[in-house]
C-alpha cells in the first residue's frame, strides 16, 4: 500500500513506491529483480517509470536533452488534472531551474554558470572549507561522547561552505538549512512545502538584489557578473542555480559524509586502508556507488516513446533515476556488489552523473568530502558509532537520503 491515500489508480496493479514494510532501498533492490525498468505508483496514485540498473540509469543520462526531457511541460499528467494539485511531490517537480531546463536553454545557463563555477574558484576555498573543518572539530571534540556527528559536523559543513560560496549572512545560514530539509522531506505537507517554497525563493531574490547593488568576492556575485558574447543570467535565473545548489549540492554532501562514516564503522579493515594509504578520495567515490546521497533523481519526461535496457515507455512518461540501486547492481560491479571496498575499480561509475548533465558541483563536492574524512578520523583516530546501524534514522526523501543522526563516541582517552 502507498504511503498516502489513493486518489483513484491512473493504471491498477502498479507496485507501489515505496512499499509500506520496507525501506527505499530495499524496494528498489526487490524492483530490480522483476526488470531493468519498472512502472510504479508513487503516493498520491502517481504513476512513473524507475530505472534500476546502471546499464538502464547509463542510457537515460545518455539521452538527456534528447529523448528524455526534464522541463514539466513534457508530462501531460501534471496539467491535465490526472495528479492532484495537493499532490507531495508537486514543488519538486514543477522545477523553474537548471535541472528542469533542456537543450538550449540548459547549454545556454550551463554555460554561464560554469563560467563562475570554475575550477580555480572551487581550488581556491580549499584553505578556507579546512577552516571551517577544524573549527567543527573543535566543538565536535568539546561535547564529548554521544556527540550527534550531524548536526556538528556532516551537515554543518556543507551548510557553511555552500553559504560562503554564496555570500550569505552566519544569520540566516540555519533558516536556509531548515527549509531545504523540509522541501525535500516527502512527509512534508503540500501546504507547508509550497510556503516553504516561496521563503527560500524570496530570500534567494534578496540575497541576487544585493551581490547585483554590492558584488562581492563570492559565487553569487561571479553569477551576477557571469556573461556570453553579451549574455546573462537574469535574477530569476540566478535564483533558480542557487535554488538547485541548495536543495540538490548542499543536501547531497551532507549524506554523503554521513554514509560514509557508517560504511568505514561496519568495515574496519576499509578504514584502516584509508588510513594507512590516505585513499579518502577513493573513500568518496565508493560511497557514491556503494550509497549514493540521491536515491532518485527528480523524473525526466520522455520527448517520444522509447526503449530502455529492453522496456518500453511511452511518450509523455515520467521517469526516475534510482542511483541507489544501480550503484549496487551485480551485472555491472558482481557478486560483491553490496560490499564496500575502497580498492574497486572506478571506470564507469555514475556518481555524479553522465552526459550532458553531468554535475557541475561534482570537484567542490569532491574537495569538500575528502578533507572532511581525512580530517575527522586524524583528529579522531578511534572514533566509532555509538549506536547500532540498524536503529540510525534515515531521512524521509524519494530524492536525498541519508543518516539524519549519528551518535559517535570520540575514543579519546579520559584525563
Amino acid at each position: 500500500m502507498s504511503l498516502l491515500p489513493q486518489r483513484g489508480q491512473m493504471t491498477p496493479n502498479l507496485p507501489s513506491f515505496p512499499a509500506a514494510d520496507e525501506n527505499l532501498l530495499d524496494t528498489c533492490i526487490r524492483l530490480r529483480e522483476i526488470a531493468p525498468v519498472v512502472e510504479v505508483e508513487f503516493p498520491g496514485g502517481v504513476p512513473a517509470y524507475l530505472a534500476l540498473t546502471h546499464k538502464a540509469v547509463r542510457e537515460i543520462l545518455a539521452g538527456d536533452n534528447k529523448t528524455f526531457l526534464r522541463d514539466p511541460r513534457h508530462w501531460p499528467a501534471l496539467h491535465d488534472g490526472s495528479i492532484p494539485e495537493d499532490w507531495p511531490l508537486r514543488a519538486i517537480v514543477q522545477g523553474g531551474h537548471l535541472s528542469t531546463m533542456d537543450r538550449g536553454d540548459h547549454r545556454r545557463l550551463r554555460g554561464l554558470v560554469g563560467r563562475a563555477f570554475t575550477p580555480a574558484r572551487v581550488q581556491a576555498l580549499e584553505p578556507r572549507i579546512q577552516q571551517i573543518i577544524d573549527g567543527l572539530l573543535d566543538d565536535v571534540v568539546a561535547a564529548g561522547d554521544g556527540v550527534d556527528l550531524v548536526p556538528t559536523f556532516t551537515e554543518a559543513l556543507p551548510m557553511w561552505v555552500i553559504c560562503e560560496l554564496f555570500g550569505v549572512p552566519a544569520e540566516d545560514r540555519l533558516r536556509l538549512r531548515n527549509w531545504t530539509g523540509a522541501l525535500l522531506a516527502h512527509t512534508t505537507p503540500p501546504d507547508v512545502a509550497f510556503t516553504t517554497q516561496n521563503n527560500l525563493q524570496a530570500f534567494l531574490h534578496e540575497l541576487v538584489e544585493r551581490k547585483q547593488r554590492e558584488p562581492g568576492d563570492d559565487l553569487t556575485s561571479g553569477l551576477v557578473q557571469a556573461r556570453d558574447e553579451g549574455d546573462r543570467l537574469t535574477t530569476d535565473e540566478l535564483v533558480g542555480v542557487l535554488w538547485l545548489m541548495l536543495v540538490a549540492g548542499h543536501e547531497t554532501t551532507v549524506h554523503l559524509l554521513g554514509h560514509a562514516v557508517v560504511a568505514l564503522a561496519q568495515n574496519p579493515d576499509q578504514l584502516g586502508l584509508a588510513k594507512a594509504e590516505d585513499r579518502w578520495a577513493d573513500v568518496v567515490e565508493e560511497t557514491l556507488r556503494y550509497r549514493h546521497s540521491v536515491m532518485m533523481t527528480s523524473f525526466r519526461f520522455t520527448a517520444e516513446d522509447v526503449t530502455i535496457a529492453g522496456v518500453h515507455i511511452p511518450k509523455g512518461s515520467a521517469v526516475g533515476v534510482v542511483y541507489q540501486a544501480s550503484g549496487v547492481d551485480p551485472a555491472e560491479y558482481g557478486t560483491s556488489a553490496d560490499q564496500f571496498d575502497i580498492t574497486r575499480e572506478q571506470a564507469g561509475r555514475l556518481g555524479f552523473g553522465h552526459g550532458p548533465r553531468y554535475c557541475i558541483g561534482a570537484p567542490l563536492a569532491r574537495l569538500e568530502s575528502r578533507l572532511a574524512l581525512a580530517s575527522l578520523y586524524r583528529r579522531l583516530p578511534e572514533l566509532s558509532l555509538a549506536i547500532d546501524p540498524d536503529d540510525i534514522p534515515y531521512s524521509p526523501s524519494f530524492f536525498t537520503v541519508g543518516p539524519m543522526s549519528l551518535p559517535v563516541n570520540l575514543g579519546i582517552a579520559k584525563p
